[in-house]
Order: C-alpha cells, then structure tokens, then sequence
C-alpha cells in the first residue's frame, strides 16, 4: 500500500507541476494565473482535477 500511494502521490505532483508551467504560459490576466496556481498549490489533487476540466480550453479554441 505504502508504493501505491507514494505513486500517486508522485504523479499528482507531476500533474501540479506540468499544470502550473502552462498556467504561466498563458495568455489570461495576471490575477487569473495567480488564481488557478494558488489552487493547484492549496488543493493539490481537487485544483489539478478543476483545472483539467475547466482551465485548457484556452488551447482549444484557439485551434478550432
């Protein structure tokens, strides 16, 4: 049980870090960034979940 969640924690932080470096990467406001990381950065798992679903569309609209 123990290197199960070790895993998961290991790729939840993966998830937070590559979340992160394309939230400062984008083109929203300053406030807007500092938001979705200080989410990531308080909720680590529930902020990447939010994120995924809410954050990326930015990427597709602009290749629609």
């Amino acid at each position: 049980m123990e290197i199960a969640s070790a895993v998961f924690t290991i790729l939840v932080l993966i998830g937070d870090v590559y979340a992160i470096f394309q939230i400062a990467q984008s083109r929203r406001t300053l406030e807007v960034r500092a938001g979705w990381v200080a989410a990531i950065l308080l909720l680590p798992l529930l902020g990447l979940i939010i994120w995924f679903v809410i954050g990326p569309r930015e990427h597709m609209v602009e290749r629609g």
